[in-house]
């Protein structure tokens, strides 16, 4: 048996997917319910001072490459979005509603896979709506939901509260009072957590 992590994500990082398709195996195997941090990772690096992948072409075209070597390794289906970069700020907010509704957990394997999946371009709001709907999720208004400043403010304090706890990228997994950054770092995470 182990014990419950944090796992601190945003659909932009196609790492994070992989970090989200491993984590669900690690739940049923176990269990347990790791508990899933929304936060954004363009204000998250904002605040450390480092630019994202998307800026540094040489760095996105390896993390192409790496991104399909992991997928293969764990047997992962996954498409590098063409997309990309995916404005997630409005997903971000989303996954916060979907949290206080309680169904975040549905909502976070639909949003990733549709992303890192499908190809879906979800910077297209009628390709985002009609995810909602095959959801049985009521467009407009959840979307409303998410534009509410209560909503807007959480997501920025979330985002806050995990660069103070000392988190600068996506996934981080935080188990007794460590922080583990990557999905590679998944296996140091269950040692951790077996303590």
């Amino acid at each position: 048996m182990i014990k419950k992590f944090e796992f601190y994500f945003d659909f932009a990082s196609p790492y994070a997917f992989l970090a989200h398709k491993q984590i669900r195996k690690i739940e049923n195997e176990n269990q347990i319910k790791i508990e899933y941090k929304p936060i954004l990772l363009g204000g998250l690096l904002k605040l450390a001072g480092i630019k994202p992948i998307a800026d540094v072409p040489v760095k996105s075209r390896h993390m192409i490459k790496d991104c399909k070597l992991w997928a293969e390794k764990y047997n992962i289906d996954f498409k590098f979005n063409s997309y990309f970069p995916i404005i997630t700020l409005n997903l971000m907010r989303c996954s916060l509603v979907a949290e206080k509704k309680n169904f975040l957990q549905n909502f976070t394997n639909k949003v990733f896979d549709a992303i890192w999946k499908d190809g879906l371009n979800l910077n297209d709001k009628l390709i985002l709506e009609k995810l909602l709907k095959n959801m049985d999720i009521n467009p407009i208004n959840f979307l409303n939901d998410a534009s509410h400043e209560k909503i807007k403010n959480d997501l920025k304090n979330r985002t806050d509260d995990a660069f103070k706890k000392g988190i600068f990228g996506t996934p981080s997994f935080i188990i007794n009072n460590k922080i583990f950054w990557g999905q590679d770092r998944l296996e140091f995470v269950i040692n951790e957590a077996k303590k």
